[in-house]
C-alpha cells in the first residue's frame, strides 16, 4: 500500500485505508459499497447531491448484512489521527439505534471490525 506522506513512519491516507478494504471485501465475498459523502466537488453537483439526499457525516462505508438486533454495518474510516467531526459524530449516534457503527483507523481494525461482525451472525 502506497503511503500519504514521506518520512520515517509514514501513514497511508484515508482513501488507501478505504480502498484496501473494499479490495479486501471483495476477495472474501462481503458485500459493501460507499456512501459519496465526502470529497471537493463543483458548487453545482454539490447542490444537486444534496437535494438527492447526501447528507455530511453520513459514515464512508455500509455493509448491507443484517444481524439482529442490528440492520447492517457502518464504517467511518478515519487515519489514525483523524478526528470525528460533530456532524460525523451526529450520525454515528443517530445511526447506532440500529446499525452497528464503527470508526476504523487501519486496514486491520476495518476487517476486524467486519469479522466480528459477520462471526456475531453465526
Amino acid at each position: 500500500m502506497k503511503t500519504a506522506t514521506k518520512g520515517k513512519n509514514p501513514e497511508p491516507s484515508e482513501h488507501q485505508i478505504q480502498s484496501a478494504l473494499v479490495d479486501w471485501c471483495a476477495l472474501n465475498g462481503v458485500p459493501i459499497f460507499a456512501i459519496p459523502n465526502g470529497g471537493f466537488r463543483h458548487i453545482a453537483t454539490a447542490r444537486k447531491l444534496q437535494r438527492e439526499g447526501v447528507k455530511p457525516g453520513v459514515p464512508d462505508l455500509f455493509i448491507p448484512i443484517v444481524k439482529a438486533p442490528k440492520g447492517g454495518l457502518f464504517i467511518e474510516m478515519k487515519t489514525r489521527k483523524g478526528r470525528i467531526r460533530p456532524d460525523q459524530a451526529f450520525w454515528i449516534a443517530e445511526l447506532s439505534l440500529q446499525y452497528q457503527v464503527d470508526v476504523c483507523r487501519s486496514l486491520d481494525e476495518g476487517i476486524a471490525s467486519i469479522r466480528s461482525y459477520l462471526d456475531a451472525m453465526q
